[in-house]
């Protein structure tokens, strides 16, 4: 079983940044790719981005260029910095990792993160 934490969020004014951070403990033998959802009031949950084993990235457009997402493999953790963050990126973010390796079965999800962005 692996579980995913996740801290840093809070309330900014538009043009600012936050940083999000993602712990996993458990079975880290099932954590390879490791990447951020989020979720706007009244929304599905979309694909912010996620990061490879090997240090790969991808970015959903509307972040592209803003946020960047990084790792720590010895502290088994991922982080999201997020710059010039708008009013449109006020969600709960989650951390989020597909089973990998040996494992098998669902995703693996945070509890998720407000983010609040104000104008």
């Amino acid at each position: 079983q692996v579980h995913l934490v996740e801290s840093g969020g809070g309330l900014v004014q538009a043009g600012g940044s936050l940083r999000l951070s993602c712990v996993a403990s458990g079975d880290i033998i099932c954590i390879s790719t490791m990447g951020w959802y989020r979720q706007a009031p009244g929304k599905g949950r979309e694909l912010v981005g996620h990061i490879t084993g090997a240090g790969s990235t991808y970015y959903a457009d509307s972040v592209k260029d803003r946020f960047t997402i990084s790792r720590d493999n010895a502290k088994n953790s991922v982080y999201l910095q997020m710059n010039s963050l708008k009013p449109e990126d006020t969600a709960v973010y989650f951390c989020n990792s597909p089973p990998s390796g040996p494992c098998g079965g669902d995703d693996y999800w945070g509890r998720g993160t407000q983010v609040t962005v104000s104008s």
